[in-house]
């Protein structure tokens, strides 16, 4: 009658998902996030996120609505346009989208990663003194990794490119303030 229980203005999502163009981080002038798995999303998510009851750290599934794909990521400010977001540009070509494509974001609760499996997409990689150090130290710019992905590690001037092939407990987890096992495959290319 008055709406008194629920204020009158229906109940509150429990869920974010919204729609947003999405561009890379060199279109939006922040190259910085090519280190990483942060987007920028814009202020309106935030209003709507700070209502909700989300885990933290927040995370999110980046989705194509036209292509199909889906990757995970974190956000590192609420500063893109309104009616957009900043995604790096790895995760453009993971989700095969362009500039300007239309994504689904969704807030999600993602288990701590207990094991991951990476192959280097060349065998290059192989001449670092210590490649499993400067991988761990370039995983601390990420929060969740996705089975199925290439991640871009920068180390030395050069971009090193690994395929995640695969993550426990399930196919996407939180990597933030966990201890987690590694292991490699033989790098794409290699020979014995």
């Amino acid at each position: 009658m008055w709406g008194f229980m629920g204020g009158g203005r229906g109940a509150l999502p429990d869920k974010f998902e919204e729609q947003y163009h999405c561009y890379s981080a060199a279109m939006a002038d922040k190259a910085h996030l090519e280190q990483g798995d942060k987007i920028l999303l814009p202020p309106s998510a935030f209003d709507i996120l700070a209502r909700l009851q989300v885990d933290y750290p927040m995370l999110f599934q980046l989705q194509s609505p036209d292509k199909g794909t889906l990757t995970h990521c974190g956000v590192l400010e609420f500063t893109a346009e309104e009616g957009s977001c900043v995604v790096p540009f790895w995760m453009m070509q993971n989700l095969l989208i362009e500039e300007g494509a239309v994504l689904t974001v969704s807030n999600i609760s993602l288990p701590k990663a207990n094991f991951v499996k990476f192959q280097a997409q060349h065998v290059d990689f192989l001449e670092i003194s210590n490649p499993r150090a400067v991988l761990e130290h370039a995983l601390r710019n990420f929060s969740c990794i996705t089975k199925g992905d290439v991640i871009c590690v920068p180390y030395n001037s050069k971009n090193y490119h690994f395929e995640i092939k695969e993550v426990k407990p399930q196919d996407a987890a939180c990597i933030i303030e966990t201890d987690c096992n590694v292991d490699f495959d033989a790098p794409v290319g290699y020979k014995e």
